[in-house]
């Protein structure tokens, strides 16, 4: 009978051995829930994640909004008075063969605004992206930068070869009189028209680019030069003072080829050649951004009042009518005294009379000298960088927060403009496992080896169950996508 009992104690023991050995593998191969994180961490992961999307579907996004832009010219013929103003420059006159300037002309800045969002992205990741790793870069940051800095080559080097072409054959060539002569400008050639707008629209792409971009040190800077710029061609435009905005962009232009070169040549590895690049950029920095740009301030300050005769000034329409300003009488009232009316002619009634008023010219220069004060503040940069170099160390851009370690990429088939199809056999096939798994760990995204190691080392700072590929950790995420505070 003890018998009995002992061998009945023993199946039970045993029994209960063996189930508890099946739970330990079910929860060994079954991942543990996270718990809830806290509201703050939760908020974070869902803008991170909006914006992560936004950034990751930049091309999408902007084809989608343009191709539906298209098809409501094509199928509802009705609403082609309003879409056409976003295809097609307004204000054109046959008689002079010239361009006008008004509100119409706003929808033409914002396609070329969603425009620019998905051309960068595409000549990024289908042209520069191979010839990054041409160049031997395998780091994830290094073609970011690389990538980053050769779009802006390719666009600046566009932008100011067309603005010297404009103004080599403009009355203002080397003459900083013409600037001011002649005005108002109510009209302009097609050519220096959809220059100015298609600049317009790039600098407004600029101010969500910046957002975008890895956040560096001078963040806020940047982010104020490219809002002060937009608003001064907004009143530039709004004025007829294209003249001088085209001056100033292709003087700013200039330097932003040069340094993105010397950059390019640093993440290559040839430093020798970075250096010489630097050394060609600071002095195109000193000469363009402290001499040339401050001698256009002093033409607003100087020669404006006096190649501008102040007063009130009518249409052509109306046979050059013109009041001067010590008519006070009728120059009040024709709104001589009111500045924003005036800076805001072009938008709200084109062919009625503006007026010129000397001490409209300090608002313009209070914003031309705050952005003169952002490049005194990256000179000092520079100049840093310049004692680096002199010590014999090679260039480095102070501005990067470079913290954290890269990750290196492994070699595979990138895309390119005849390389867009991937394909699933170079990868082999791998063997199914069937496993018992929580629903943290379900991800439908079909991923490569490297992509499986990348998850594996994402799955402890996820913050959400929402698994997207082609981005690194929750900090990289949010230094990537712009949702963090700049350091």
């Amino acid at each position: 009978m003890a018998t009995k009992t002992t061998l009945q104690n023993g199946s039970v023991t045993a029994n209960d051995a063996h189930k508890a050995q099946l739970h330990d593998q079910k929860v060994a191969v079954a991942p543990k829930r996270r718990k809830a994180s806290p509201k703050k961490v939760e908020d974070e992961g869902l803008m991170a994640t909006l914006c992560m999307l936004i950034c990751d579907h930049q091309i999408g996004i902007s084809v989608n909004l343009l191709s539906l832009l298209f098809l409501t010219h094509i199928f509802f013929p009705r609403a082609r008075d309003r879409t056409t103003k976003f295809f097609h420059m307004s204000y054109y006159n046959p008689e002079t063969n010239m361009y006008g300037c008004g509100t119409d002309d706003l929808p033409y800045v914002i396609f070329w605004t969603v425009a620019f969002t998905g051309l960068r992205v595409a000549v990024m990741d289908y042209m520069l992206d191979p010839l990054a790793r041409l160049g031997g870069i395998r780091t994830k940051k290094g073609l970011d930068r690389f990538k980053e800095q050769a779009w802006l080559i390719v666009y600046y080097t566009i932008s100011w070869s067309l603005g010297m072409y404009i103004m080599y054959h403009s009355d203002f060539w080397l003459n900083l009189h013409g600037i001011w002569e002649g005005w108002p400008f109510r009209e302009v050639d097609g050519l220096f028209k959809w220059y100015y707008l298609v600049q317009w629209g790039f600098w407004i792409q600029q101010i969500l680019v910046v957002n975008i971009e890895e956040k560096r040190k001078d963040y806020t800077q940047m982010l104020t030069h490219h809002v002060f710029t937009t608003a001064l061609m907004f009143l530039s435009y709004g004025y007829y003072h294209m003249r001088v905005g085209t001056v100033i962009l292709c003087i700013m232009d200039f330097v932003d080829i040069i340094l993105p070169t010397a950059k390019l040549l640093k993440y290559m590895g040839y430093t020798t050649a970075c250096d010489i690049a630097f050394g060609a950029f600071v002095i195109s920095w000193v000469i363009t951004r402290h001499v040339f740009y401050m001698m256009v301030c002093w033409s607003i300050y100087a020669f404006a009042p006096v190649d501008m005769a102040p007063g009130c000034y009518y249409s052509k329409d109306a046979n050059n009518a013109f009041v001067p300003m010590s008519n006070t009488t009728e120059f009040d009232r024709l709104g001589g005294n009111a500045p924003w009316s005036n800076l805001l002619k072009a938008y709200t009634d084109q062919n009625g009379p503006i007026c010129w008023n000397p001490n409209l010219r300090y608002y313009f220069l209070a914003l031309l000298l705050a952005l003169q004060v952002f490049c005194l503040i990256w000179f000092g940069t520079i100049a840093k960088v310049v004692y680096k170099v002199l010590k014999g160390n090679t260039a480095e851009d102070l501005r990067s927060d470079d913290e954290g370690d890269d990750e290196e990429i492994e070699d595979e088939k990138t895309n390119t403009i005849l390389n867009m199809a991937t394909t699933c056999t170079e990868s082999g096939m791998s063997h199914l496992l069937e496993e018992e798994v929580g629903v943290d760990a379900l991800t439908f995204a079909r991923m490569n080896g490297a992509s499986q190691r990348r998850q594996a080392r994402r799955e402890n700072s996820r913050a959400s169950g929402i698994s997207i590929p082609g981005h690194g950790d929750h900090k990289e995420l949010l230094g990537r996508i712009g949702c963090d505070k700049p350091s």
